[in-house]
């Protein structure tokens, strides 16, 4: 097996065009296997998935951040292809900057003009960013079943400053069984404007077993 610049390549076996959709995303186990999926995935994410399913999660967060009154710079948590940071410009609210795991899917979101920077960084480890850098985090469908769990936030919180606005969603069969109900328990004091709110996070004509799929939104401030 050749080796590149991070060691033993892997084949790409069961990573063929026809298995980027949703079930394939959630079978994903750990970040490599995510930086994998999502590099072959990258320049068709768009077109293939959020237009096919009217993937509604991006514009619902951003207006929810936008309500709480969240300002610049804020951080797009698994910012992806930048369907967020898209949705955070129409409603004039920058500077953004975009963190993910893949360098591929960042390419994507850069060249859409909305992003100050983009940072290529694994949201289960320590984050190369500075305590309280941005006044708000934003994330859309990255946390979800076999993507980032709730131990995230701890770089998270670290990053934002006193006050600052958070507006992210959770998938709904994810929320309590990945220990996300019981982190935001924890957290206290530490929070403040706690709320969480249902959603659909697919379009009246999405097709499929997940067409019906629910999340929640959840907001709150750092205390």
């Amino acid at each position: 097996m050749p080796l590149d610049g991070r060691g033993l390549s892997w084949p790409d076996d069961g990573m063929t065009e026809d298995k980027h959709d949703l079930d394939g995303a959630y079978a994903l186990k750990t970040p490599g296997d995510s930086e994998r999926y999502y590099r072959d995935w990258a320049t068709k994410y768009d077109a293939d998935f959020a237009e096919a399913m009217e993937y509604r999660s991006p514009s619902v967060i951003a207006a929810a951040y936008a309500a709480m009154g969240g300002t610049g710079p804020v951080l797009d948590v698994g910012a992806g292809t930048g369907l967020v940071g898209e949705a955070l410009a129409r409603v004039g609210i920058g500077p953004i900057d975009g963190i993910d795991i893949s360098a591929e899917m960042l390419a994507v979101a850069a060249q859409k003009g909305a992003y100050r920077d983009t940072v290529k960084a694994d949201l289960t480890q320590p984050l190369p960013l500075p305590d309280d850098a941005y006044a708000g985090c934003i994330s859309a469908g990255t946390f979800t079943t076999g993507h980032v769990g709730p131990d995230a936030f701890a770089e998270l919180m670290r990053i934002t400053r006193p006050g600052g606005c958070f507006a992210v969603t959770v998938h709904s069969a994810f929320y309590e069984a990945a220990g996300f109900a019981a982190l935001f328990q924890r957290l206290g004091g530490k929070i403040a404007d706690f709320r969480t709110e249902p959603f659909r996070i697919y379009g009246d004509g999405a097709a499929g077993d997940h067409g019906d799929d629910t999340g929640w939104i959840v907001s709150f401030r750092k205390a």
